[in-house]
């Protein structure tokens, strides 16, 4: 599988904590922007469009700012520099953030509320300083980068969440990076050829709902689409482009280095603004600035389209009211230790926002097993480990001590715990709380515990002799391909294979062969073999993700039962790539590559080999139990109706996740089952809830590449409705 598409979140010109200003609608912005842009020189108009180059900006990327003010409508406009930045999980490279989970373990979650506030809580710490954020799907398990999963329906809601919750308090949001930019490996040449409806139902498909939550910018990516660089498709973002047509109103913005070919091909397509401004090495760039300039001085570009590049880009500025006492910047990427004359100490933190991540990281975290068989042949629960019984302990693993916490800006190390991948997204790594001192701090004098803090198997296996649990913390790494990076565990970006880092899977079973509750922590950045899971002395496994900056007190949340995990996987996840139908290309040389593989992608791929991974799509266990019951299917206006009951038969409150998986008439050409519905009910012991779901006409549609609409084929649609891809509890049909 590779990544379905990337997105990301800018946020501009922040310096401290304050209330987002008022926001104005679409129209009432680009009226502003008109009348601004109509006062401003060549030079200025130039100025918004261009990056001044990365390493002469106070941001990852800046433009340069009019050097007077305008008056608008009565408003005496000051228009800044526009700081953009990184910031997938928090601000980066910058002191005194919060690391918030990757967008993996928040597409985890299944819950839209933690979505929502997780994209807020970021845009707060964005507003108080001022920078960047992203997140993804993923279409290959090695892709370095994959973010959000594997499910275009689940990445579109975390999408529309995360920006809704970012926006709302006036930072500009920015979903990157359009599209199919789905592996590391040559990502700067690598040509996608991908069919018309593959890319609408499985690629744009979640960018259509990042428009619908009037995302205030698109960045293009660096491959080709089709043969055409995509921060030179037309087809894509010109007044006739597929974006446009999907209703989007903001700007179009460059990856760093992506703009190819020449300034007039720039400008046709529909790129607005170009970063950093300048040509980076193995990359582009260059195309605006001087060349601009002298573009429209010799008529070839006329000065009519630079004007509608300023208006967008102004637009998106004025709708979230960054005109009204914006707090100024207050941060140096030339100095990311926080040291030098225009880095203001202001602490973006709080306890709300720690709070927070360590909710997330709970809600993520995926329990995969929880029972062993004992010699009497009777099966006992791993978790949640009982402070009576526990009096002895081992934590095993270098993933389970504190991270090294001068891997500089990028992150790109892999000694201790892994909060989440590396590249220009990772942030600073000064507030993570490891596993074990979360455990010691947990246990106090209650438990002895004895540590092995590597990965060698003996020491692991002396460590977990004769004691009452063994706590095994293993993971597996991936990141951005940087030129300027060193490949870890000869990985550059993309991981190589499927398979723990540093001997994991070794060291799993030396600890299992010598105790009989044995319980494996997993941290990855996607789905791993986990050939070892039978092993009749593990007892339980829990696939923790990426969970940020609390990743200790957060697993000790679900591992001691003060939360009930909830957590589902965004992907499935089996022992062999070929059970995925495809993967990473690695190569040195120009490639294409195309995508044959269509719609069946992760378990719409399986279902329809009628392959059963070692877990599903959805997956993922409770301390309770639940029950479904009472389908009812019904025509609700233009929307079809889903309702139904669940009710908590178990012994403990907790969370369900209940899915909603949509098998379209014969004839419509999709897999068997897709995601069309999830939700999170909080459930006391006993206590029954009505879950309901709407499916719109887009819901029920597929794309019709004759027509180029959205169409609902005619027939029969299957209602499965369960807590997985595999485990359905209700059927019905419409």
């Amino acid at each position: 599988m590779r990544r379905l598409l990337l997105f990301s979140v800018i946020w501009l010109l922040s310096t401290q904590h304050t209330k987002a200003s008022t926001q104005r609608s679409w129209d009432e912005s680009v009226r502003l922007a008109n009348e601004t842009v109509s006062q401003m020189t060549l030079d200025e108009k130039v100025g918004m469009v261009t990056g001044v180059g990365l390493y002469s900006s106070r941001c990852s990327g800046d433009t340069t700012a009019p050097k007077r003010s305008f008056s608008v409508s009565g408003l005496n406009v000051t228009i800044p520099a526009l700081c953009l930045a990184d910031g997938p999980a928090g601000l980066r490279p910058v002191k005194n953030v919060t690391g918030f989970p990757a967008g993996m373990n928040v597409a985890s979650t299944f819950s839209r509320r933690l979505m929502h506030a997780r994209g807020g809580a970021i845009g707060e710490e964005f507003r108080a300083k001022g920078w960047y954020y992203s997140f993804a799907t993923q279409k290959a398990v090695e892709d370095g980068k994959g973010d959000f999963g594997a499910d275009p329906y689940l990445t579109g809601e975390a999408a529309y969440e995360t920006i809704a919750g970012a926006q709302s308090v006036g930072v500009q949001a920015v979903a990157k990076h359009y599209v199919v930019n789905n592996q590391e490996t040559l990502r700067h040449s690598l040509n996608v050829v991908v069919g018309d409806r593959t890319f609408h139902e499985i690629y744009h498909y979640p960018y259509t709902r990042a428009i619908d939550a009037n995302v205030s910018s698109i960045m293009c990516s660096y491959n080709l689409i089709n043969g055409t660089y995509s921060c030179q498709n037309e087809d894509l973002y010109g007044p006739d482009g597929v974006v446009t047509k999907s209703g989007f109103q903001g700007f179009i913005v460059s990856d760093w280095g992506a703009a190819q070919g020449s300034t007039n091909d720039s400008v046709n397509a529909g790129l607005d603004m170009e970063q950093p401004g300048g040509v980076l090495p193995d990359a582009g760039g260059g195309v605006y600035g001087a060349n601009l300039t002298t573009a429209v001085n010799d008529g070839i570009v006329p000065e009519s389209k630079v004007d509608g590049m300023v208006t967008r880009i102004l637009a998106s500025w004025f709708r979230l009211g960054q005109d009204q006492d914006y707090p100024a910047v207050t941060i140096d990427t030339q100095h990311p230790d926080g040291t030098g004359p225009l880095n203001i100490p202001i602490d973006a933190r709080s306890e709300q926002h720690t709070t927070l991540v360590r909710e997330i990281g709970a809600a993520s975290a995926v329990l995969l097993k929880n029972e062993r068989e004992t010699e009497d042949g009777s099966t006992v629960r791993g978790l949640p480990l009982s402070e009576s019984k526990i009096k002895t302990l081992a934590v095993i693993g270098r993933d389970a001590k504190q991270l090294n916490q001068t891997c500089g800006i990028i992150g790109q190390c892999d000694e201790g715990t892994m909060v989440m991948g590396w590249g220009s997204g990772s942030i600073l790594f000064d507030f993570v709380v490891p596993p074990v001192d979360a455990i010691q701090s947990h246990v106090g004098t209650s438990a002895t515990v004895t540590t092995s803090l590597s990965n060698d198997p003996s020491d692991g296996s002396e460590a977990a002799q004769g004691k009452d649990a063994a706590l095994v913390f293993v993971n597996a790494m991936s990141g951005e391909d940087l030129p300027f990076g060193e490949p870890l565990e000869g990985v550059a970006g993309d991981r190589l294979d499927l398979n723990l880092w540093h001997n994991g899977a070794e060291l799993i079973e030396s600890v299992a062969a010598v105790n009989p509750n044995t319980i494996v922590v997993v941290h990855s950045v996607g789905p791993v073999n986990a050939s070892w899971s039978t092993h009749p002395n593990i007892s339980a496994i829990v696939y923790a993700g990426a969970p940020g900056e609390q990743t200790g007190p957060a697993i000790v949340d679900i591992l001691w039962g003060a939360v009930n995990p909830s957590g589902r996987l965004p992907f499935s996840m089996d022992d062999s790539e070929e059970s995925y139908g495809t993967t990473i290309v690695n190569t040195t040389e120009a490639l294409t590559v195309e995508y044959t593989e269509g719609l069946f992608i992760d378990y719409r791929y399986m279902d329809s080999k009628s392959i059963k991974p070692r877990y599903e799509f959805g997956f993922g266990l409770s301390y309770t139990t639940f029950e479904y019951s009472d389908l009812f299917i019904f025509a609700s206006g233009d929307s079809q109706a889903i309702e139904f009951k669940v009710k908590n038969t178990g012994d403990f409150d907790g969370t369900e996740i209940p899915q909603l998986y949509l098998g379209y008439p014969e004839s419509s050409g999709e897999p068997p089952r897709v995601l069309r519905g999830f939700d999170d009910v909080w459930l006391t012991t006993g206590e029954t809830k009505t879950v309901k779901f709407l499916l719109s006409q887009k819901d029920l549609s597929i794309w019709d590449t004759p027509s180029q609409s959205w169409k609902r084929p005619e027939g029969m649609f299957k209602v499965e409705v369960g807590a997985s891809i595999q485990d359905t509890r209700l059927t019905g049909s419409f």
